[in-house]
């Protein structure tokens, strides 16, 4: 085996053994419960129309969002199509409220293509239309002749723009088309998807917990699918609500995420400090290979569980120790109920109820 070929495989090995264990969200079927009331409308609007709304965030990407993938001769090839007359997909826009603001469904590729062909940078680097075999190759958008240029900016791209009317207090449908159609070459997982159609205060908090030195000790290198983002996710969802869970997990997480979309700075404050003060005790008690029973990944269930009782009981005793953490932990990890309810049916009510009670209880016996 070369060298090259094993630090591959060590390379995969690492990802694999930080990938979480009995992750349920991923294996359910879609969350679609009721019939929606959408408003929903098409509208061709012209290139130049659309670049300036993007450059205004009129219409916005999302930080958070898949980032932009396309190489320069992707990028040239759609400029290309536009210059040619040709037809090109179109686009998915959710209109948020009563304002000019329009969250970017599918399209980001694009409409950053064309943003960053008018703009003339592409990466920091000049764009000069590439891999093409018009005319057009080499150019930039302020080297194309006149009548080209003015073909370039009214060349209409077909919006599809819709707002869900009801069920009011969620973005149920939003998440559902984004996890439809938003799928490039790879199916994006729920918490990418999340934090997307749920970007706000609150994402941008979990995002900035998620760098806490002490949980990278424990959880491992960041997620590239959000995983870890997603357990910092549970851990608050759980801490709120868990007297309202009911499956699919998925929709449980998703609703709540909406619900604190915009938390005010205290409550945000409130969360961080909630999450520091339980990684911190529970890093101290057990240690960066907590919540492995099988001694590989990191067991969701087993985290969830056990890092909410702990905040709780923080919350009650704010003098717990870490002898106590310790051995609450240990009693729950041997108690056989607990281990059922961690292995195997962890996002049915029922099993969600056993852990969660048994964890509680593991402080006081």
């Amino acid at each position: 085996m070369s060298a090259i070929e094993r630090a591959a495989l060590e390379e995969e090995l690492f990802d694999l053994s930080n990938t979480d264990e009995n992750d349920d969200s991923d294996t359910e079927e879609s969350t679609a419960s009721e019939l929606y009331s959408i408003t929903s409308y098409g509208a061709d609007i012209e290139a130049e129309a659309l670049v300036k709304r993007l450059k205004k965030e009129q219409y916005y990407v999302p930080d958070f969002q898949r980032q932009y993938v396309w190489s320069k001769t992707e990028a040239s090839k759609f400029v290309e199509s536009l210059l040619l007359g040709l037809p090109v997909p179109g686009i998915f826009l959710y209109k948020e409220g009563e304002g000019a603001k329009h969250l970017v469904i599918d399209g980001q590729q694009r409409l950053k293509s064309l943003m960053f062909y008018f703009s003339g940078l592409f990466k920091e680097s000049k764009f000069r239309l590439s891999g093409i075999k018009t005319k057009w190759e080499g150019l930039s958008f302020d080297e194309l002749d006149e009548d080209d240029r003015d073909r370039l900016e009214c060349a209409v791209i077909h919006a599809t723009i819709f707002k869900q009317d009801a069920p009011a207090q969620n973005m149920d449908s939003v998440y559902e088309v984004f996890e439809r159609i938003n799928t490039g070459g790879m199916k994006l997982s729920p918490q990418e998807i999340r934090s997307c159609v749920a970007y706000g205060d609150f994402n941008t908090t979990l995002f900035k917990l998620n760098k806490n030195p002490l949980w990278r000790e424990m959880y491992g290198k960041e997620s590239v699918r959000l995983k870890d983002i997603e357990l910092i996710l549970r851990f608050f969802t759980f801490r709120a609500k868990l007297d309202q869970y009911k499956s699919p997990m998925k929709k449980f997480l998703t609703d709540y995420m909406v619900e604190a979309r915009n938390l005010d700075v205290d409550e945000l404050k409130k969360l961080s400090n909630q999450w520091e003060e339980v990684i911190k005790k529970l890093h101290e008690a057990v240690g960066k290979r907590i919540f492995r029973p099988s001694g590989r990944a990191m067991n969701v269930a087993f985290f969830d569980s056990f890092s909410v009782a702990t905040s709780l009981r923080l919350g009650e005793d704010p003098n717990l120790t870490s002898e106590q953490v310790e051995a609450a932990y240990h009693r729950l990890g041997e108690n056989a109920d607990f281990q059922q309810s961690i292995l195997s049916g962890t996002a049915t009510s029922s099993s969600v109820n056993t852990r969660f009670s048994l964890a509680i209880e593991s402080y006081d016996t």
